[in-house]
């Protein structure tokens, strides 16, 4: 089959979106999710049609991969082609060659889902082992038991709120009110809702962010974080219980969320939330 590699537009977007929409099931429970690209869409439309890219066989996306980062590419397949040969072999031949503007040189490290021949691919071609992630998934078919926090669904009048939390629990000063704004009136966020957690003394602790994919489908939940200044205090499992809720209001299926297995508190957080870990997966690197 002939499969063509493309720099979406911002108009094509969606038509990435929509695939990565139908190809969300419970039984491949990490892999892109149209809410990594619905939360991508605070950098603006624009930033994150350059750093997407899609692969075609007769006008239907067969692949979708994300530059999430300089040297990191998130990439996953249509269920029904991640064996076929020729598709992993031509994904294969775009990432090892620079000038296809898929991967820069050098070191970089990619996602693929599980069952994917173009992991096999990669690891005969000379790639390796890398980074290794945990992914979590709580089933949604029971109602969610209340998490013990006050939980207000973010607006434009405590869009400050919510970043002012991000921005305490990771460090960092990049998600701004205004940056709020341009999450928000993405076409992705429809299907999405912030969510930020009071205490009993009404201090905003804890905050995250969940995407739907769709009645039937996993949703995902990233990020979370808990404010630096009320950590110790199970915040981060709650904030994770009202997500689960959240996500089961919006006709999600289950409840997804990954993290580094380096990172063994948040995934003792998730577990203490009712998210079951599944098996360790591990991106695939290059050299440099």
């Amino acid at each position: 089959m002939t499969i063509v590699l493309s720099r979406p537009g911002v108009d094509e977007l969606i038509g990435a979106v929509n695939a990565l929409r139908a190809w969300q099931d419970d039984r491949t429970p990490l892999q892109l999710h149209p809410g990594d690209l619905g939360w991508a869409w605070a950098l603006g439309a624009e930033r994150l049609a350059a750093a997407v890219r899609t692969w075609s066989t007769g006008g239907r996306i067969v692949a979708v991969g994300y530059l999430d980062g300089p040297d990191v590419l998130r990439l996953t397949t249509a269920p029904d082609l991640r064996q076929d040969g020729d598709l992993a072999r031509r994904l294969r031949a775009d990432l090892d060659d620079p000038e296809r503007g898929v991967l820069p040189p050098g070191k970089v490290g990619v996602e693929i889902p599980h069952g994917a021949l173009l992991r096999e691919v990669l690891l005969e071609k000379g790639w390796h082992p890398d980074e290794p992630w945990t992914p979590l998934r709580r089933d949604l078919t029971e109602p969610v038991r209340d998490c013990g926090l006050r939980i207000e669904v973010a607006g434009p009048e405590t869009a400050g709120v919510r970043t002012a939390v991000h921005r305490s629990a990771f460090g960092g000063p990049k998600f701004t009110e205004e940056v709020w704004h341009v999450l928000a009136a993405g076409p992705v966020y429809a299907d999405a809702r912030c969510l930020i957690g009071y205490d009993d003394r009404d201090n905003a602790v804890a905050a995250a962010t969940v995407w739907s994919a769709g009645p039937g489908k996993p949703g995902l939940l990233e990020p979370m974080g808990v404010h630096a200044d009320h950590r110790g205090h199970g915040y981060g499992t709650a904030i994770s219980v009202a997500a689960a809720a959240a996500l089961r209001e919006l006709g999600a299926s289950s409840a997804l969320v990954s993290t580094p297995s380096s990172n063994t508190t948040a995934v003792a957080a998730y577990r203490a939330a009712g998210y079951v870990p599944s098996p360790e997966r591990l991106d695939v690197g290059r050299a440099a």
